[in-house]
């Protein structure tokens, strides 16, 4: 990335490989480059430098339309501050990735996945109309909806309070276990990142494998 004249470097030296069904964390201090990562490892942003594989394709030989192909219906993605459309119902807003990738009965597999996640009788209010915790609700429905293979959390419970955010976070792992989904997890809450299969923490542009002991340090 280019600052002025001056080039900085958010990530350098980077290995990672994550596997089928594997919950990895990373961990790292607010603007330590966790989000960044996650772009390039989501084909959201391009690297300047280094060769990254989603699903066993170069995502560099793919243009921008070619990564959202290769995502669609693939890949889930669970936000900080949830990225509802504000204009849409909560069924609505579960149908759109459903939109990309058409499965049958669409409208009854939303209404099943916002009834999963404790929202039955909410499917036809505006993001407004429900709280932040429920919101989240949406998001995770939303990400699980097509089936993923592959969700990315920012941050889940970063806008909700303790209590909340524990419920959205238990709701979170037992979704990815019953769907036997791959989860990459970006947080700063070590508790949190306990819970995952894996935890590597971000220092300095690099990644550093942390045994569970250290996580909870």
């Amino acid at each position: 990335m280019t600052s002025g004249e001056r080039r900085l470097t958010i990530l350098s030296g980077l290995e990672l490989e994550v596997f089928p069904g594997e919950s990895v964390a990373i961990l790292g201090q607010s603007g330590a480059g966790k989000s960044t990562l996650l772009g390039l490892l989501a084909g959201l942003d391009e690297p300047s430098g280094g060769e990254l594989e989603l699903f066993g394709e170069t995502l560099g030989k793919l243009d921008e339309d070619g990564r959202a192909r290769l995502r669609a219906g693939r890949v889930g993605f669970v936000f900080q501050n949830f990225q509802l459309l504000p204009t849409l119902t909560a069924l609505e807003n579960v149908l759109l990735p459903l939109e990309l990738s058409p499965l049958p009965d669409s409208q009854s597999r939303a209404r099943d996945w916002l009834t999963r996640v404790g929202l039955g009788e909410r499917l036809e209010h505006l993001p407004k109309q429900l709280s932040g915790g429920e919101q989240q609700r949406v998001a995770l429905a939303r990400a699980f909806v097509t089936g993923a293979e592959l969700v990315f959390a920012d941050e889940p419970t970063g806008n909700l309070d303790q209590a909340t955010g524990a419920r959205i976070i238990d709701l979170l792992f037992q979704l990815n276990r019953e769907a036997g989904t791959t989860l990459v997890l970006v947080t700063h809450d070590q508790a949190l990142a306990a819970r995952c299969d894996r935890s590597l923490r971000l220092e300095e542009g690099r990644l550093i494998e942390l045994v569970h002991d250290e996580v909870s340090a």
